[in-house]
């Protein structure tokens, strides 16, 4: 009988590069003028940078050794499963399609949109106008629009397979690490920037006590960080896992960890914090404060393209994750169908590109932002969380970067997020609320439509 599973394609540069692609997107690019206006502090802004490069390493730690133990597709869906039962993996997955992945791909293609702006305004999703109906609202400006192009282009393109996505995913992360390796080495040489900017504090725009906004502001750096974790989304198509999943992780972790902390000692070098607070675009306002109108109008040019390979690392990954879910029967069942000849889970990367354009034309940039924000680590802590129930699995095998710091890296991954979490829960009701049904939705399909399947 013929394999009618995936094919083990992607070698240690592919995934390691989709650990960067997913990485380094639109968190980095337009995050960082809010924490600019919260913070108010240069140290500060460049300190809760570093407090979430370590949160991401230790997460790719323990992230390892659940990969070694279980080398199959679907991240934290086979995880959560393994460790707390279906139901959990269930509601993990449903929470990826939406805030996980969607959500995700929808912000990055409005940041394309927002950075294209800095050529024609009318393209800045923000410029657009909301129409609502009842208690929907739907922006279908020029932004969103070339948005839904953008997402529409490179969900046909991951129809064709793993292969040729992966062949564009390499070019697009070289032009990306290309891009800023410019921007840094110019910057720093021959960009009209001025280090006093270090020094000069501003007054804060949060009313809240500064230990309270630095947890807080950190939902911001968590965007920025999200996808420290992509390579165990392809695990059923990575070459060796057991060695491949590891280093793609820690490497790729320590890569943007590096390129974020020059970025944005780049962005305070460039211009005073007063100036960057409130900025979404700060690449592109950094970019025209070192070089010039011309220079900035270069950059930002690259920077949309930059994100371009943010949306494709996406578009590539989430479906897997529906896949491995549906073969299961803990997902709807189109999501298992596999193209006989492309060797791709078309029906679950249409579905995707559908929700995607849906979220576009229905949320605003920062709304979009925060949602995900709110979730997407919080099943992340679930699932290192797990590792202290199978640690006493006869069998498992430790990795021995954990078992050096046992308990003290998983206990200490988990319990920050949790803060993190509650404390956000309670200062962005609004988006928590949305991020509350997405889970409760997921409860209620799986006990209502799933649950017979898995039993």
């Amino acid at each position: 009988m013929p394999d009618t599973g995936l094919s083990r394609r992607l070698g240690l540069i592919s995934c390691t590069a989709i650990v960067v692609s997913n990485m380094i997107g639109t968190g980095i690019f337009t995050t960082t003028g809010f924490l600019a206006g919260d913070l108010g502090s240069p140290p500060l802004v460049i300190a809760i940078w570093a407090v979430g490069a370590a949160l991401a390493f230790v997460g790719a730690i323990c992230y390892s050794e659940l990969a070694v133990n279980f080398p199959r597709s679907g991240g934290e869906y086979v995880y959560l499963s393994e460790a707390w039962g279906p139901a959990w993996g269930f509601i993990d997955g449903w929470v990826s399609f939406f805030a996980g992945f969607s959500a995700p791909i929808a912000v990055a293609a409005l940041g394309i949109s927002a950075y294209l702006g800095y050529f024609a305004p009318a393209l800045d999703p923000q410029s657009t106008v909301a129409w609502t109906v009842g208690p929907l609202s739907v922006y279908a400006g020029p932004g969103q629009l070339l948005a839904c192009g953008i997402v529409a282009a490179l969900t046909l393109l991951n129809l064709f397979g793993v292969a040729e996505v992966a062949k564009l995913q390499n070019t697009l992360t070289g032009l990306k690490l290309t891009v800023l390796a410019l921007l840094l080495a110019l910057g720093f040489t021959i960009g009209r920037g001025d280090w006093g900017h270090f020094s000069e504090t501003i007054e804060r725009s949060s009313s809240t006590p500064l230990p309270a906004q630095f947890l807080l502001s950190l939902v911001f750096v968590y965007f920025g960080y999200s996808g420290w974790n992509a390579a165990v989304y392809v695990a059923e198509e990575v070459q060796d896992p057991e060695r491949t999943l590891p280093r793609s992780l820690l490497l790729g972790t320590a890569l943007v960890a590096a390129f974020y902390a020059a970025l944005n000692a780049l962005y305070i070098y460039a211009s005073p914090l007063a100036d960057l607070a409130g900025k979404v675009a700060v690449g592109a306002h950094a970019a025209g404060a070192l070089f010039g109108e011309r220079g900035g109008s270069v950059f930002a040019a690259g920077m949309a393209l930059s994100l371009l390979a943010t949306v494709n690392a996406m578009c590539l990954i989430g479906p897997r994750v529906y896949y491995a879910m549906a073969r299961h029967g803990a997902f709807f069942s189109f999501a298992a169908k596999i193209h006989p000849t492309r060797r791709s889970p078309w029906a679950a990367v249409l579905a995707q590109g559908l929700c995607c354009c849906l979220l576009i034309l229905t949320g605003a940039f920062e709304s979009l932002l925060f949602y995900v924000g709110f979730t997407l680590w919080l099943f992340t802590a679930f699932a290192v969380a797990g590792l202290f129930r199978f640690r006493r699995r006869p069998g498992w095998r430790p990795l021995s970067w954990i078992s050096f710091g046992w308990p003290a890296l998983p206990l200490l991954y988990v319990a920050v997020n949790l803060l993190v979490f509650v404390y956000f829960a309670l200062d962005r009701s609004w988006e928590a609320l949305w991020s509350l049904l997405t889970i409760a939705g997921g409860g209620l399909t799986y006990h209502w439509s799933v649950r017979r399947k898995i039993g």
